[in-house]
């Protein structure tokens, strides 16, 4: 059996990001991957990832947590499923609701797949925490997507 690499590092020991300034981050379960996630977001997102993960933990008591392909994601307690994950981007993050065209309103940015709507931070513009938090619910209360 071969025992997997550890992701490459540079030499200041900080993940590596990847392009567009998204960070590397071995794939996990719970809180601690999310949190090397979002501390190794570069520049403004990292404040905005906290600002993100903290209305998330506050509309969805006892989410669940993970990190895949880079990307935090979180789920519903009660559900094997997934409702959001983001990305960042070098203008942006890119928050994907993964049943979001059944949100409402729904987020304002579409995709190739039918059911998956976007909502982009950009370092200007901030979020809005009082409409992320409202599809965050709305969100949380569907069927997730398995991942």
């Amino acid at each position: 059996m071969k025992s997997k690499k550890p992701l490459p590092k540079p030499a200041d020991g900080k993940p590596v990001l990847l392009s567009g300034g998204n960070p590397q981050i071995p794939k996990g379960y719970g809180d601690a991957p999310v949190q090397a996630y979002i501390a190794a977001m570069p520049g403004w997102k990292s404040a905005v990832g906290r600002r993100i993960d903290a209305v998330i933990e506050r509309t969805v008591p006892a989410v669940r947590k993970a990190v895949k392909w880079n990307s935090p994601l979180y789920g519903a307690p009660d559900d094997e499923g997934w409702f959001l994950s983001y990305h960042c981007f070098d203008r942006y993050i890119k928050v994907a609701f993964h049943r979001g065209a059944s949100l409402e309103p729904v987020p304002p940015v579409g995709s190739k797949h039918k059911d998956i709507r976007y909502y982009h931070i950009q370092e200007d513009e901030g979020i809005d925490e009082d409409r992320f938090a409202d599809w965050v619910k709305q969100a949380s209360q569907l069927p997730g997507e398995k991942m």
